[in-house]
């Protein structure tokens, strides 16, 4: 598995950022309540279990930061934005 070039990475799912040095994605979500952000952060668990992807992650009170990297090949893969996809496509997830 090779990252992919910077030109598909010019269309990122949803408000999913580019990291400066290309090598990662991140989104940073803020809710209501902790009890939402857990809410999120189980049901992503569940996805990145599904798709055997997993992301680098923190939350704090009613935020949650989440990094996406395919560590082996050394950047952004198909895989990652095929997660950040998924994530993005929660319909009660804030943008």
């Amino acid at each position: 598995m090779t990252p992919l070039p910077e030109s598909e990475l010019k269309h990122l799912p949803g408000a999913w950022t580019l990291a400066p040095d290309h090598k990662s994605i991140h989104h940073s979500y803020k809710f209501k309540t902790f009890a939402e952000a857990w809410s999120f952060m189980t049901h992503v668990a569940l996805l990145a279990e599904k798709m055997d992807h997993h992301p680098d992650w923190s939350n704090v009170y009613n935020k949650v930061d989440i990094t996406l990297s395919t560590h082996e090949a050394g950047g952004v893969t198909q895989r990652d934005l095929a997660l950040a996809q998924a994530i993005t496509d929660f319909v009660w997830v804030p943008e």
